[in-house]
Order: C-alpha cells, then sequence, then structure tokens
C-alpha cells in the first residue's frame, strides 16, 4: 500500500508548480505545512519535499522530546507557551477522521539546579519566565529536599520547577500527526531531495529534485535540518552558520524507587528525566568531543565517565543502576548564538529558512509553524512575534541572547 501512496505522491509531483515548496518534512516542516494549509488567508498548492519518508535519522524520531518554558529570552518562553497549549489540544487540533492523535504528555516539569555561582542568573530568568506567565517555582535548599527527598542538595543555593507546562512526550508522535493532518487537508509529500535552486534576482523561481524533477514555486521554505538547511541556503548564495552536532541519549533502570521525578538538570549539564519503567540521561559534550557530526554512533565512555557518575553524586539512588540501550541524534546547532533561525533570507523575497534550533525543534515546532504561515499567508506575524529568530541577525552581527542551554 504504501508504494502505492508514494506513487500517487510521484505523480502529484510532476505537477510544474505548487505555490510554497518545503524541504523538509519532519516535525517543523509538517508543522509549517499544516498550519499554513489550515491558514484562512491561505488557498494555495502546497509540496513537501522529504528525503526519507521513515524519519530512521531524524532529530524529530531520536530526541529526548521535552518542552520548557525555562529559558532566559522572552521569544523562547512565550513560544513554548503556545507549544505547551498546542500539544495539551493536539487531540482536537489535529484530528483526522474521527483518529484523535495521542502524544503522551506529561506535565511532569523541569527542575533546573544552581549552586550558589549560578542562584543569581537563575533568579533573573524565573522572573522572566513568571512575567511571561509561566508557572515556575523558585525553591530554595529546604524547599527542594522536602518535595525531593531523594536529591543531594548539599553545595545547591536554588531550583526552579515547572509545576505545569513543562515536561516531555512522544516526539515521533508530533511529527506524525502534524504529517497526517496536513495530507488530510491537500498537501501533497513525495519522497525525494531537494538538489539544486534556480535563483532570478531577489526570487527563487523553481527547485530541482534529486530525481531529476524540477517544480516552479511561489514561495520556497528551507526545513532542511542541519546539513540539508545549511547547503540549500549556500546554493542560493546565503551562508548559515549551521553544523551537524551529535547528542547522544542513555537509558537505564534504577534498583532504588524513585517518585515523581521531574527532568532534573544539573549545575554541570547533565540531565535526567523518567521514560516508561526507567530513565533516560544525556550531557552536551565538551567542546574537544564536540566535533561536526558525521555518523550515528553512541559514544558510551561519555555514560561511563560522565553522565553515570554525575548522576549518582546527585541522587545516590541511581549509584545502582542497569544500563539500557541508547542512541544518538544530530542536533542542526546554530553556531552563531544557539537560537532558531526562521524568517525570510537576507536578500531573498520568497525564501524563508526554519532551521538551526539546536535542540530545540520540537517543542518550538508548533509556535514556528503557526509563524511561518503567517508569513507566507499575511505577510508578518499577527499572533506571536518571532521576528527575534529572525536569520538576518548573522549577516548583521547580532545575537539572540539565551542564557539556558541544554
Amino acid at each position: 500500500m504504501e508504494d502505492v501512496v508514494i506513487l500517487v505522491q510521484r505523480i502529484a509531483a510532476m505537477q510544474t508548480k505548487f505555490d510554497v515548496v518545503i524541504a523538509g518534512g519532519a516535525a517543523v516542516g509538517s508543522s509549517i505545512a499544516f498550519h499554513l494549509a489550515s491558514h484562512a488567508d491561505f488557498s494555495g498548492s502546497i509540496l513537501v519535499v522529504e528525503r526519507d519518508p521513515t524519519y530512521a535519522t531524524a532529530a524529530s524520531a531520536l530526541s529526548a522530546s521535552g518542552i520548557r518554558q525555562q529559558f532566559s529570552s522572552p521569544i523562547n518562553i512565550r513560544a513554548s507557551l503556545f507549544g505547551i497549549q498546542f500539544m495539551r489540544d493536539i487531540g482536537t487540533i489535529l484530528e483526522v477522521e474521527g483518529e484523535r492523535p495521542d502524544i503522551g504528555l506529561r506535565e511532569g516539569g523541569y527542575l533546573t539546579l544552581a549552586t550558589a555561582a549560578g542562584a543569581s542568573a537563575l533568579q533573573d530568568n524565573h522572573r522572566r519566565q513568571v512575567e511571561d506567565g509561566a508557572d515556575i517555582l523558585l525553591l530554595d535548599p529546604e524547599a527542594l529536599q522536602r518535595r525531593f527527598p531523594w536529591l543531594t542538595t548539599d553545595d545547591l543555593a536554588a531550583g526552579t520547577w515547572g509545576r505545569t507546562g513543562e515536561g516531555w512526550y512522544d516526539g515521533y508522535g508530533l511529527m506524525q500527526a502534524f504529517r497526517r493532518k496536513a495530507r488530510s487537508l491537500g498537501v501533497t509529500y513525495v519522497q525525494d531531495r531537494v538538489v539544486a535552486i534556480t535563483r532570478e534576482g531577489q526570487r527563487i523561481t523553481a527547485v530541482t529534485l534529486a530525481s531529476g524533477d524540477t517544480v516552479a514555486c511561489g514561495t520556497f521554505v528551507n526545513a532542511g535540518g542541519a546539513v540539508g538547511a545549511r547547503d540549500l541556503a549556500a546554493a542560493a548564495g546565503v551562508p548559515l552558520p549551521i553544523e551537524a552536532r551529535k547528542r547522544c541519549i542513555f537509558t537505564f533502570v534504577a534498583e532504588d524507587k524513585i517518585d515523581d521525578c521531574p527532568l532534573l538538570i544539573d549545575p554541570t549539564g547533565l540531565y535526567v528525566r523518567p521514560e516508561g519503567q526507567g530513565f533516560l540521561c544525556g550531557v552536551q559534550p565538551n567542546a574537544d568531543r564536540d566535533p561536526e557530526a558525521t555518523d550515528f554512533d553512541v559514544d558510551w565512555p561519555l555514560f561511563e565517565d560522565v553522565i553515570w557518575p554525575g548522576l549518582a553524586a546527585r541522587v545516590p539512588a541511581f549509584e545502582r543502576i542497569r544500563p539500557g540501550r541508547a542512541w544518538a541524534g544530530h542536533y542542526d546547532m546554530n553556531l552563531h548564538d544557539h537560537n532558531a533561525l526562521v524568517g525570510p533570507l537576507p536578500g531573498l523575497d520568497n525564501m524563508i529558512l526554519a532551521a538551526g534550533f539546536s535542540g530545540h525543534g520540537l517543542q518550538q515546532s508548533p509556535a514556528v509553524g503557526r509563524g511561518v504561515a503567517e508569513l507566507i499567508a499575511a505577510g508578518r506575524y499577527t499572533t506571536l512575534d518571532l521576528s527575534g529568530f529572525d536569520p538576518g541577525r548573522v549577516a548583521r552581527g547580532e545575537t539572540l541572547v539565551e542564557a539556558h542551554i541544554v
């Protein structure tokens, strides 16, 4: 049956022009397709070009799939506030023929811990989060110990915990729900890859696919992930500071019971959260072991030498564990300032970028999808202003400062 579907899609892709062509059909690309197809002011045709419909190596499928408002910059906080409400209502919003998607959203909260050195920044971030409407509690060491008695707090000065609105979910399920809804609204998906761009002045007039097809377009959206987005922008004459960075996720089962464990972020940067009957964990590697990623090999010494000892020091119950499976995925890392690049590319009237999410793509996919749809349908952001993600800030030498990077 899938072969038949792909054949039908290939025939559809042979049409000579689409009003909008989206390169990349994972969570961000499919969110854009859904939001645009459902926008009241848009009635055009949409083509999504996705090289691998299994999404086996897509960041959307390999992510730890968390959502938080514990950022330092208002744009990231607000994008995530929209995202959590969208996920709560996903069964209604993305229902297709009576089937309501369920992404298993669990609002267990993020718990960000700080020593004396980081307490002031944590408190400043907390103030901004609460001002924007996030339900985050600021806890002193005594309150941390009462609420999480299994936690070592001797070296801590403070912690912030998302009472509601933060947690984890099925990221692959979110992506597939966007994709299914978009297709039900008439969006065409084709298994292929954009390999060349035709530019005339300040406009992209057509794209060439690996199959040899050439498709004219009114607007081109570049949601191609780490390497794909960078290469497509370069083909249009715009260099981007995006590289793939490997992030490994490890699972384990604890011999001792831990009650009400949130997604814990240690001052060292390592994180852990419940997953089924066990836990999953990871950490951003040091710069000397974090080159541009070209493989998906798991760095087991990172778990044995860094993560496990750090977890056991923070949660003594994690001294006795049984390691489980592990996997690696790629961040599309924006090396300029580790924040998303969303909006028109400089010097191009009809090429919109949605890339460089640096690990935040899944949780920001609802807000970015809606924002890009508004740019195309209305010519501007009409709800949440995402202009702070403007890709032009790279060429201008401006940075979007985000202090809370995990």
